[in-house]
């Protein structure tokens, strides 16, 4: 299937010149995907909520600054043929949920992860919440303040994040949109003097004040399906995933960007490795990652990986010029998920710091496998005396 029928030409255009603060207020008004950035109606780039949230350029300040080459690489240009499983990949390693689409090198309309999803649904009954999910999540205290959450958001890459009480239970959910919406409309009702001696007021409002509440969720035996309809029916991005016998014990994520990776998953005998922000890799290519990693797989023969997902994130610190990067190797195995983390200046150093940590903790997968199989084999024998 290619894109050609569910790609659209309803999206949002803003030129370069455009404030930024107007920029702002459309998301807010109509809660876009992502608007298509033109210089003098050429194609410029793409940006995102999450960009707009996370960026520190003033209302005042054009558009411009937020697309320059030093500062956001473009999305990717995807053609109006291509097949859904390699736009997937694009949206995937754009960290995108919108590029924007061409026809015959005229830029024609949009491509979203919605319309991939809707137009694949019945395809994914064959897979379950487990296959697919993100464990261990990332959490917040209801008392924590929003200075913390997009902290969080920023370190981890990540667009939403489960809130428990005191007890530890599920209450709710802050995402990068709740938090959009609210300094934006604060900003709103605040003159250009108030802004400066508000602006840390508000990072201290408390995340239970702003947080979604109840909170919808998903178990690991519910299909790929049923959860992307629920995301689709409530508009949500992604759903917590509970335990099915209690709902207030969240223990992973499952996002949109979770089930499109899992549409580039291949059946060829070499494994599929996805990466996100591919367009800081300086000086290491896409195939020595995929070497590497398989090398560290294959020393483990007994540990079949399904899937690989590096992550790359850079930093504002920089040394001689070149960037602190933050990089993340997660695999999907039959042993569980394995992940390992590392940073340093440039992409290269970070993916060996984590490809290190990742072995390691490999290695205390093998460890504790080998420990529980012992000991199957020391009951077994205890019980045949």
């Amino acid at each position: 299937m290619n894109i050609a029928d569910i790609a659209s030409q309803d999206y949002i255009e803003v030129d370069v010149g455009t404030r930024m603060g107007k920029v702002r207020s459309t998301f807010e008004d109509g809660n876009p995907k992502g608007i298509i950035v033109t210089n003098d109606g050429d194609y410029e780039g793409v940006i995102s909520e999450r960009e707009v949230l996370q960026s520190h350029v003033e209302d005042d300040a054009k558009v411009a600054a937020l697309t320059k080459p030093s500062r956001n690489t473009p999305s990717p240009k995807v053609d109006r043929q291509e097949d859904v499983r390699e736009t997937a990949r694009v949206l995937i390693e754009g960290n995108a949920k919108v590029a924007p689409v061409f026809e015959n090198d005229d830029l024609w309309g949009v491509i979203t992860d919605d319309a991939i999803l809707e137009a694949v649904l019945e395809n994914l009954d064959t897979l379950t919440v487990e296959d697919i999910y993100t464990s261990d999540p990332v959490t917040l205290q209801e008392d924590d303040g929003i200075g913390k959450a997009i902290n969080h958001l920023r370190e981890h890459g990540i667009s939403r994040i489960p809130v428990l009480n005191d007890n530890g239970y599920l209450t709710g959910v802050v995402t990068t949109h709740d938090i959009a919406d609210f300094v934006i409309r604060k900003n709103h009702t605040m003159t250009t003097g108030d802004r400066v001696g508000d602006s840390q007021r508000l990072l201290d409002v408390p995340i239970y004040d702003i947080m979604n509440s109840p909170v919808v969720t998903t178990t690991l035996d519910a299909t790929a399906k049923e959860a992307v309809e629920r995301m689709l029916d409530q508009d949500y991005a992604g759903l917590m995933v509970t335990p099915e016998d209690d709902d207030r014990v969240v223990i992973g994520v499952i996002t949109k960007t979770d089930i499109l990776r899992a549409l580039t998953f291949t059946e060829e005998e070499r494994m599929d490795v996805q990466i996100t922000n591919i367009s800081l890799l300086d000086t290491i290519t896409r195939e020595s990652i995929v070497e590497s990693i398989q090398d560290v797989s294959d020393k483990y023969a007994d540990m079949q990986v399904f899937h690989a997902h590096v992550r790359f994130k850079e930093h504002k610190e920089k040394l001689r010029g070149t960037p602190l990067v933050h990089c993340q190797i997660r695999l999907r195995t039959n042993k569980g998920q394995v992940a390992g983390t590392g940073e340093g200046y440039g992409a290269e150093n970070a993916f060996r710091v984590a490809l290190d940590k990742l072995e390691r903790n490999v290695l205390e997968v093998k460890g504790v496998t080998s420990d529980e199989e012992y000991r199957g084999q020391l009951l077994r024998k205890l019980n045949e005396l």
